[in-house]
């Protein structure tokens, strides 16, 4: 009678081959695309486990960059912005080239220096349909964008929102300079009441898309 194989094991903790970096449950990773050409990916990893041959496998929850979702890149999208997805996969733990911290984008704007291993992530994502968890976010300017934390904004001391230069026809030198700010609408002594706005964040229609596997 042939032999029942032993089962899997749960492990605390993998070391990342070559180096001594521990990767644990709820660490975020590097992980190396087929595609030596390809930015790492960049996952959460939820489980660690072993066989009975000692090969280590992890249960890993992606993140997407914004060109890698339905909608794509957009202007608002900063360059370090992650989007948290519900695309789960297992992958070998060799895979596994580096860590990486993901922010909140609150903790992610307070960073006085952004290193090589700085994420953040503002917004969930539905890989099979494009759409985003908060949908809808708050806007600023006057075009109506939401923040991009890798462009400088100035504050106006009178209505107290936040505009690009280019918007008021300020160079970046000039506005690095200001001591104080008043935007147009405050200087004209406009006092209307500003509309809340909101911008959408997922496509329009969501159209039922095939999560694809990733190629090791």
């Amino acid at each position: 009678m042939a032999k029942t194989k032993p089962g899997k094991k749960d492990l605390d903790s993998y070391t990342i081959k070559g180096t001594n970096k521990v990767v644990k449950v709820g660490d975020c990773v590097l992980m190396r695309p087929a595609d030596s050409e390809k930015q790492p990916y960049v996952a959460r990893v939820e489980k660690i486990e072993a066989d009975h041959r000692n090969n280590v496998k992890v249960r890993v929850r992606w993140y997407y960059r914004p060109e890698e979702s339905i909608g794509g890149r957009r202007q608002f999208h900063g360059a370090k912005e992650l989007f948290l997805s519900d695309h789960y996969d297992v992958q070998s733990a060799h895979t596994i080239e580096g860590k990486c911290v993901v922010h909140s984008f609150k903790n992610y704007t307070k960073l006085e220096n952004v290193g090589a291993e700085d994420y953040f992530c503002r917004f969930e994502y539905k890989a099979a349909t494009g759409g985003f968890t908060p949908d809808r976010v708050a806007v600023y300017c006057k075009c109506e964008m939401p923040y991009n934390p890798d462009d400088l904004m100035v504050q106006c001391e009178g209505c107290k929102d936040w505009f690009h230069p280019s918007c008021m026809g300020m160079t970046i030198e000039q506005a690095k300079k200001l001591e104080h700010f008043l935007c147009s609408d405050c200087t004209s002594e406009d006092d209307a009441k500003r509309s809340l706005n909101s911008f959408p964040v997922s496509p329009i229609s969501e159209p039922k898309v095939e999560p694809k596997r990733r190629k090791r």
